[in-house]
């Protein structure tokens, strides 16, 4: 299932207290040198397969990057453990239990929010580092010390729509939406950010197992919205956009969604070229020096860069900062002191990792399709403008 703009917020579940029975993160190779093993938990099957898959390919090039080639920092050698969570927060759990118990000291990944919510609290009660991947949950920020995230969060989607839609007053905003968790989680969201100064935000909410959308598209443009926010994941994408064009919503009101990954382009169809993208990247937009040097890497392995790979990127960024304070010995603590105000050049742009609750400050992006079918970016949103409010660690 492909969702088009935000993941759902999940709730935080506090999963079982589980103690690590390796007291030494640290371990000798057979050549006297020094190790320290990152386990990367995130969906290689499941509906996420293909999030997974982009992160996984980032963090290999960022890695790369990161340590000029060698996959060492300071004389102690990175190793990565890849484990299948096939989007299931109970496998997730199992697996970072599993890695604690062996006495791995970093876990990174998870593109499912439901995943990442349970692995946090586990991390924190076992005082292991936990870099978040693309799970976009509020809830992963300022869940604890020991979290941090290497993605963005859907606050920051919102704040990007919201930077779409202007500051004037008076507004009309229509979320179009799936009456699931989905969907209503969306349309909270979008209301409680661009819902205030006299903007006023109106859900639409469709049946899930609808097929004949016109009457939904009907009720959108009787709105008279100046902007609908679509957050529509499933199998009737393409005929929800269809439909939107033949009634003329798509030529009555701006249009946004956000941008999904590179498999569902086609997915628009005609409709395409009258759509607003709010983007968490755009292939092939950036160029920072981590960008040329991932696409230089992508090119030796024939891989193409999509949506994720910035994430995965910013993971081995941060984990190398992290074993650079930690050492051989992974200390936690150095390691958290470590990333805390962690300012960095990443794919996207400069990152910053915000001490106070540890949300990634980043850079966004309008965009819209070319006549080719591929997006472009028509605006860059700066990081402190599409920024979460600040929370305070719990």
């Amino acid at each position: 299932m492909r969702r088009s703009v935000l993941l759902p917020a999940a709730v935080a579940v506090i999963a079982t207290a589980f103690t690590a029975s390796c007291s030494s993160p640290g371990s000798s190779t057979a050549a006297g040198s020094k190790e320290v093993r990152v386990s990367l938990i995130t969906s290689t099957s499941g509906p996420l397969a293909s999030y997974g898959e982009q992160y996984l390919r980032g963090f290999e090039a960022g890695l790369d990057h990161a340590t000029d080639g060698t996959g060492t920092v300071d004389g102690v050698k990175i190793t990565l453990l890849k484990d299948d969570d096939g989007g299931d927060p109970a496998k997730g759990v199992s697996l970072a239990k599993q890695r604690i118990g062996q006495g791995v000291p970093i876990i990174a990944g998870s593109a499912a929010s439901g995943v990442a919510t349970q692995i946090a609290p586990v991390a924190a009660q076992n005082k292991t580092l936990y870099i978040s991947g693309p799970a976009a949950t509020d809830a992963l920020t300022a869940a604890n010390r020991y979290t941090f995230r290497s993605g963005r969060q859907t606050y920051q989607d919102v704040m990007t729509a919201k930077g779409i839609l202007g500051d004037s007053p008076g507004k009309k905003v229509v979320v179009l939406a799936q009456d699931n968790a989905f969907g209503q989680a969306n349309a909270a969201a979008v209301k409680s950010v661009l819902g205030t100064g006299g903007t006023t935000v109106t859900p639409v909410l469709a049946p899930p197992s609808a097929t004949d959308l016109t009457p939904v598209a009907s009720k959108v443009k009787a709105a008279g919205p100046d902007m609908v926010f679509v957050a529509w994941a499933g199998d009737t994408a393409q005929a929800m956009w269809s439909t939107l064009d033949q009634q003329g919503v798509l030529d009555a009101a701006t249009v946004v969604t956000g941008l999904d990954s590179r498999a569902s382009y086609p997915v628009f169809g005609k409709a395409r070229e009258k759509v607003t993208l709010l983007a968490h990247y755009v292939p092939g937009a950036a160029s920072t020096p981590e960008a040329e040097a991932m696409r230089a890497y992508f090119g030796k392995k024939k891989w193409e860069e999509d949506l994720f790979t910035p994430d995965g990127y910013n993971a081995a960024q941060m984990v190398v900062e992290a074993v650079r304070a930690g050492g051989a010995d992974a200390d936690t603590d150095a390691m958290v002191k470590a990333l805390e105000g962690f300012t960095f050049s990443g794919v996207k742009g400069q990152n910053t990792v915000r001490a106070g609750d540890h949300a990634l400050l980043q850079p966004t992006f309008q965009a819209k399709f070319t006549t080719a079918g591929e997006p472009e970016v028509s605006r860059t949103f700066p990081a402190e403008q599409v920024a979460p409010a600040e929370k305070k660690i719990g």
